[in-house]
C-alpha cells in the first residue's frame, strides 16, 4: 500500500503557510514515479519578498543572542537527528533514490556538521595582536553578515543544507532557505527539527519552488546580503552576474570532473574498488564523482578487465532493498542528459564496454534507472572526459607515466577532487604537490568529505570559498578590527614625531 503523501508549507515569519499563488507541485519517488512523496507550495517572488523582509526584521535581535546560546540550539538539533537517523534515511531513499546505506551516510554527515558547527559557537575565533604604539590594544572579531540566501541541490538533501544553515545560524545570520524542488521534504524535516530544538521561528524561513521563480527572486533581492549556492556551473555563472551588480557576497560550490589515477605499482583490487565506488556511488550524482579513471599503460589491460567485471555485477533497484547496489537517477531529464553523453562518447570514438542505456526491467520499469556505463579508449580531450555528466558513467583513459597522468587530471576547467593509487611515496608526494584540486586523496576514492576540513575546489568548481571546517566561518562572517587606545593622548600610527 502506497504511503500517504505529506502536504507541506512554506515557513515565513514564523508561520507555516501555502504560497500566494495557491499552486502546488509534487515530489516523487525516482525509483517509482507513481509514488508521490509530498505536495509543496509553488512559491512566487511575493513569497520570497515576505521571507526576506522577515529575516531582515529579526536579524538585529538574533545577532545579539549570545553565540554559545545559538550553538546550544544547533547541538540539540544534532541530538534529534541522531534519534531520527533511520527514519530520515529511509525517507531520503524514497525521495532522492540513493541506496539506504548512502542515505544513512547523508544523515550522519548532517549530524557531524551540526555537532561540529555547534562547537564553533564557543570559539568563533578572532585574534589579538600587539599594537605598534604604546598603551594601545588591537584585536579582530567576527561579525555576522546579515540575511543569507541558502540554495541547495537534491543529491545531498540533508547534509548540504546543514553545511550552510548551521554555520550561518551559529555565526548570527538569519537565513532564507530555498531547497531543490526534487527533494523538498527532507529540507522541510530539517527545518522542523531546528524549530523543535528551540530555534526562534522568525530566524529561518523555507520557501519552496523553482529556481527560475524562487531562486532568481531570492538571489536578486536587495535585502539579501549573502548567497550560498551549491549546484551547476551554469546556475552559478548566472548567480554571479546578479550578485556582482549588487556587490553581494557570494559563495559558490559547483561542478567537477574528478579523476582517479592508477599508477603501475597500485594495489589494483583496491583501486578498482575505489573507482567503482567513485563512479557509481549515488548513481554518479555527486560533484566529487570519479568520472575519469586514468590508468598507467603497464596495468591498463589488467585494470580494465577487473573494473569491467565488477561493474557488470552491480545490481540496480529500489534503494530500500538490501541487495541493491545502484539506485535510480533523480528524474527523466537526468536520464536524457546522461544518455546524450553516451551517444556523444560513441560518436567521438570512445569504446562502450558496458551499460549505455536505460534500465527498465521488472520492478525498475517505473523508475529512472540508467545502467552503470564504462567507456574505454577515451582521449583526454573528448567531451565525456571534459564535461560533468552527473550520472553513472566512467571514462577510462590510458597514460604513459606519472607526469602525463597528473597533466590529464589538471586538464579540465574544474578542480574539485582527485585521487592517486600508488605504493611509492615519491609518486604520492609528487601528486599531492602537483595536482591542482581542492581535494586530493591517496589510495582512496574521490568521494567522502569530512566536515572538519575545508570542502571546495579550484578553477570553475567554485569562487574560492570553502564549505565545512573553520573555513566556513569566513563565508558567514565579516572581520572587524578594533583598536583601544588607553594612552590618554592622540597617537598617530605610521606618523613620526
Amino acid at each position: 500500500m502506497q504511503a500517504v503523501a505529506e502536504e507541506c508549507k512554506n515557513l515565513i515569519a514564523g508561520k507555516w503557510a501555502g504560497s500566494e499563488s495557491g499552486r502546488t507541485f509534487h515530489s516523487i519517488n525516482p525509483a517509482n514515479q507513481d509514488e508521490i512523496i509530498g505536495v509543496f507550495p509553488l512559491s512566487t517572488s511575493a513569497d520570497v519578498d515576505k521571507a526576506v523582509k522577515a529575516a531582515r526584521g529579526t536579524f538585529d535581535k538574533w545577532r545579539k543572542f549570545p553565540a554559545p546560546r545559538r550553538a546550544e540550539i544547533m547541538f540539540r538539533a544534532g541530538e534529534i537527528l541522531v534519534k531520527r537517523k533511520e527514519e530520515l534515511a529511509r525517507l531520503m531513499t524514497r525521495e532522492m533514490g540513493k541506496v539506504l546505506r548512502e542515505t544513512r551516510g547523508d544523515i550522519q554527515e548532517g549530524i557531524d556538521m551540526t555537532y561540529y558547527a555547534a562547537g564553533e559557537g564557543r570559539r568563533l575565533l578572532g585574534e589579538t595582536t600587539p599594537s605598534e604604539l604604546p598603551d594601545k590594544f588591537a584585536m579582530s572579531v567576527r561579525m555576522p553578515i546579515g540575511v543569507v540566501a541558502a540554495i541547495t541541490p537534491w543529491n545531498f538533501p540533508l547534509a548540504i543544507p546543514t553545511w550552510k544553515l548551521i554555520p550561518a545560524l551559529v555565526c548570527g545570520n538569519t537565513v532564507v532557505f530555498k531547497p531543490a524542488s526534487d527533494t523538498p521534504l527532507l529540507a522541510t524535516k530539517l527545518v522542523e527539527i531546528l524549530l523543535e530544538a528551540g530555534l526562534p521561528e522568525d530566524v529561518l524561513s523555507i520557501v519552496h519552488g523553482t529556481g527560475q521563480e524562487v531562486g532568481n527572486a531570492l538571489v536578486s533581492h536587495p535585502d539579501v546580503d549573502l548567497v550560498s549556492f551549491t549546484g551547476s556551473s551554469a546556475g552559478g555563472r548566472e548567480i554571479s552576474k546578479i550578485c556582482a551588480d549588487q556587490f553581494k557576497r557570494l559563495s559558490l560550490e559547483m561542478g567537477g570532473k574528478n579523476a582517479i589515477f592508477v599508477m603501475d605499482d597500485a594495489d589494483l583490487d583496491l583501486a578498482v574498488e575505489g573507482a567503482v565506488w567513485g563512479a557509481f556511488g549515488t548513481s554518479g550524482q555527486r560533484c566529487t564523482a570519479a568520472g575519469r579513471v586514468i590508468v598507467h599503460k603497464k596495468v591498463w589491460g589488467a585494470f580494465q578487465e577487473k573494473i569491467l567485471e565488477k561493474t557488470k555485477k552491480l545490481r540496480l533497484g529500489d534503494g530500500l532493498l538490501p541487495d541493491t547496489d545502484v539506485g535510480p537517477v533523480i528524474n527523466e531529464a537526468r536520464l536524457d542528459a546522461i544518455h546524450k553523453y553516451t551517444e556523444i562518447g560513441k560518436k567521438e570514438g570512445a569504446t562502450l564496454l558496458c551499460g549505455g542505456e536505460r534500465h527498465t526491467d521488472g520492478p525498475c520499469a517505473r523508475g529512472f534507472f540508467y545502467k552503470p556505463t564504462l567507456f574505454t579508449d577515451v582521449k583526454p580531450h573528448m567531451t565525456i572526459a571534459q564535461e560533468e555528466i552527473f550520472g553513472p558513467t566512467a571514462a577510462l583513459i590510458r597514460c604513459d607515466d606519472l607526469e602525463e597522468g597528473i597533466s590529464i587530471i589538471n586538464g579540465t576547467k574544474y578542480g574539485l577532487s582527485a585521487s592517486i593509487y600508488t605504493q611509492d611515496v615519491r609518486n604520492a608526494f609528487t601528486a599531492m604537490r602537483d595536482i591542482y584540486t581542492g581535494i586530493t586523496y591517496v589510495n582512496s576514492s574521490t568521494i567522502g568529505a569530512e566536515v572538519h576540513v575545508p570542502f571546495g575546489g579550484t578553477k570553475q568548481t567554485g569562487n574560492g570559498h570553502r564549505e565545512a571546517g573553520t573555513a566556513s566561518l569566513d563565508t558567514y562572517t565579516e572581520w572587524k578590527t578594533i583598536y583601544v587606545d588607553f594612552s590618554g593622548k592622540l597617537q598617530k600610527a605610521q606618523i613620526g614625531e
